[in-house]
């Protein structure tokens, strides 16, 4: 056995639909798999492992990891990382029983790992017709009917159990992926995975037609996160600030969110990046005198800004071209 654990060499015994963790592979990739197969499936079963990081056995991980390598400094190294005690904010400490350690550079692989021989590998021995996605501790998998979705989640509580671990009652849920193919009615037709929420939606379909898709956009919970950062970096009261350093300080933190939720629907983007607007223009009246008394005034100067210099804010290409949405069913 090679003791090189952690040498690129080993992230190819993975599984092909393990996404977290890995080089060459993203989240969005996981996204996008899970975006085409819930138009060839009609139900999908959302998994919700309970306090996964918090729970893994330490003996199955060891297990795990001695099937990889026999060399005793490596194996020394992640009992001593797994044992670690926790000190507690008030000083007290805790010795810990199972879980790996929060904050750890080895934790995402480790628990990547034990999933990947707790799940993966199971699945594909006892349901190889069941396409998943995984993203570390994220799960979707994809089924044909309500019933099979259930056989699944049934089966999958068990195998769990064996594992040390327990999908939340609650959070883990059977789906179906409506459409305008799909017209049965379900309660539930909504799922989160990696920051996007999948759900029916009106969208332009490629023969030029329209119809309600099965797709995901920017979740609920990522926009109320947007608009909570923005409102927090108080962008009106900086007046001793210029237009061009603002743009400089924001703009990282906006390019990283439209990289990331406007590969599907990004439309759904559209308010929340627009708060950043608002409050430019709040910022414009406090800075500029002529402008305290005439919001028209603001929004005006700001619509010049704009187009003289559409570059100059992050947000400002997505929100003032008119570019097509990417959330057409297209492959």
């Amino acid at each position: 056995m090679s003791d090189g654990i952690w040498s690129l060499d080993w992230y190819p015994l993975f599984h092909v639909d393990s996404y977290g963790y890995r080089p060459g592979r993203s989240a969005i990739d996981a996204v996008r798999t899970a975006r085409q197969r819930c138009w060839r499936h009609d139900w999908v079963l959302d998994l919700d492992i309970k306090a996964f990081f918090d729970t893994i056995p330490h003996d199955l991980l060891l297990k795990a990891v001695r099937a990889h390598t026999d060399c005793r400094w490596v194996l020394l190294y992640v009992e001593r990382w797994l044992m670690a005690p926790v000190q507690r904010e008030d000083g007290c400490i805790e010795p810990r029983e199972a879980g790996t350690p929060q904050g750890s550079v080895v934790s995402p692989i480790l628990a990547n790992l034990f999933l990947h021989y707790a799940f993966d590998l199971w699945m594909t021995r006892t349901h190889p017709a069941v396409p998943f996605e995984r993203y570390a501790d994220d799960v979707i998998c994809h089924c044909r009917t309500q019933s099979a979705a259930e056989a699944l989640r049934a089966a999958l509580v068990e195998r769990f159990a064996t594992c040390g671990l327990a999908l939340h009652p609650q959070k883990t849920k059977i789906v179906y992926c409506a459409d305008t193919n799909r017209s049965e009615r379900y309660p539930t037709v909504q799922f989160d995975f990696l920051g996007y929420s999948f759900r029916p939606r009106f969208t332009a379909w490629p023969n030029g037609t329209y119809g309600v898709s099965f797709l995901p956009a920017a979740s609920p919970g990522a926009l109320k996160a947007m608009r909570r950062e923005v409102r927090q970096w108080g962008l009106q009261n900086r007046t001793d600030t210029a237009l061009e350093d603002l743009a400089r300080r924001i703009n990282p933190y906006v390019r990283g969110w439209i990289n990331y939720y406007s590969h599907f629907y990004k439309s759904a983007l559209y308010d929340s990046l627009r708060r950043i607007d608002f409050h430019l223009r709040k910022w414009a009246r406090r800075k500029f005198k002529r402008f305290k008394q005439k919001p028209k005034g603001a929004r005006e100067w700001l619509a010049r800004i704009i187009r003289t210099k559409p570059g100059l804010f992050a947000h400002w290409p997505l929100l003032h071209a008119q570019w097509p949405d990417t959330g057409s069913r297209v492959s």
